[in-house]
């Protein structure tokens, strides 16, 4: 009884809070009764150069999607995020938005999108939270730039760090640890971090090699303790909370699909292909991809798994398929909440997108509804 009552007080629909945001209104959309969640956050990467990253937000309580809500509430703060945004993330009641070529990380209220402290890292790409800190990838300056038929003009590549900020003061912590070769995800596992090394941009340069390997650093010393083989082009990284770790892996886009592996008990093991967009609810990752992936001549029809660690032995990983069409021409990010999809598609990557609900997942899994957001939209994080 007790817990049945702290679950419903709890409950973040039911429990109403002050934002200055409230008299801005956008499209108004339908949001099922039982999302439990004050907002969505969609942040859209805008294109590279551009200076055009943006931020949109749903608010559940009264199903207004709102476009550039950052530059809504921050106007004084300048004329945008900046470029190419590349991660976004919640801590307690805060957002964390990784810049990526603007080098920097900036953090808002996500009561009501204002600016709260930026902080200055080159190229950052992925970001992951303990209790003290904020980690953040960095490609440490790494770049290629090409000339107008695609061949390199100038080009720099050098392993990457990760960057400790504390959370309570937002300022850099020590100095960065060097990892692999332009990291990407990272996530945090009985006192460890875990941190996917790419190589994405040094497989562009001789000996034209991606980095396959995940870092492994000690939070005690914040020091590398191990390097962990596991596929080329590594992307994303999940700790399913019981000491098992997943990583996914972007392939050559030639030859090598997408797939995800898990690093469980001391060892890799390799779960699935085609799971080019992914994300985390719990212990669960679900991924959305499509088998004809390499084949850019034909229309692709994607669709929605899942994967979880057998409780009773860590080695197993249980897959999990639902028939959901999406209807996406370039699906670009996924989050999953109460049961319900969000799929965002990126369209032809130049213009606004779209960001569509798709019905409870064990239910009808129609389309509920499609908004447009901004340019690439291509992270979500909930509230």
């Amino acid at each position: 009884m007790a817990a049945a009552l702290c679950f419903w007080a709890c409950d973040p629909k039911e429990e109403p809070y002050n934002y200055s945001d409230k008299d801005i209104t956008g499209v108004k959309v339908d949001v099922p009764d039982n999302l439990s969640a004050h907002k969505l956050f969609m942040l859209n990467e805008g294109q590279m150069g551009s200076n055009n990253a943006s931020l949109d937000v749903l608010r559940t309580i009264d199903g207004q999607y709102i476009t550039g809500i950052w530059k809504k509430m921050n106007s004084a703060e300048g004329p945008g995020l900046g470029d190419v945004a590349n991660d976004i993330a919640i801590k307690n009641e805060e957002v964390w938005i990784v810049v990526n070529n603007s080098g920097y990380v900036e953090v808002i209220s996500a009561k009501d999108e204002t600016h709260i402290a930026s902080i200055t890292i080159p190229t950052p790409r992925n970001i992951a939270f303990d209790d003290n800190y904020a980690y953040v990838s960095s490609y440490s300056g790494s770049f290629i730039t090409y000339g107008a038929d695609y061949t390199i003009t100038d080009s720099k590549s050098v392993k990457g760090h990760v960057y400790r900020i504390d959370l309570k003061t937002k300022k850099l912590a020590g100095d960065p640890v060097e990892v692999g070769y332009q990291p990407e995800g990272l996530a945090v596992s009985e006192g460890k971090l875990y941190v996917a090394n790419s190589g994405g941009l040094a497989s562009q340069l001789p000996p034209y090699a991606y980095d396959n390997t995940v870092s492994v650093i000690d939070l005690k010393n914040f020091k590398v303790e191990k390097s962990i083989e596991v596929a080329d082009n590594l992307d994303k990284v999940y700790s399913d909370g019981q000491g098992a770790i997943y990583v996914t892996s972007m392939g050559n886009f030639y030859t090598v699909p997408s797939s995800m592996y898990v690093i469980a008990n001391g060892s890799v093991k390799h779960v699935a292909d085609f799971v080019s967009k992914t994300c985390q609810v719990g212990n669960t990752i679900y991924a959305i991809g499509t088998e004809s992936e390499l084949d850019y001549s034909v229309a692709h029809k994607y669709t929605l798994s899942s994967y979880r660690i057998d409780e009773k032995n860590s080695s197993n990983v249980i897959p999990s398929y639902y028939n959901v069409d999406i209807d996406a021409k370039s699906p670009y990010a996924i989050a999953v909440a109460d049961g319900y999809l969000f799929v965002s598609d990126a369209g032809d990557y130049f213009n606004p997108g779209s960001l569509s609900l798709y019905d409870n997942l064990l239910l009808t899994r129609k389309k509920l509804w499609t908004v447009t957001t901004g340019v690439c939209p291509g992270h979500i994080a909930i509230w």
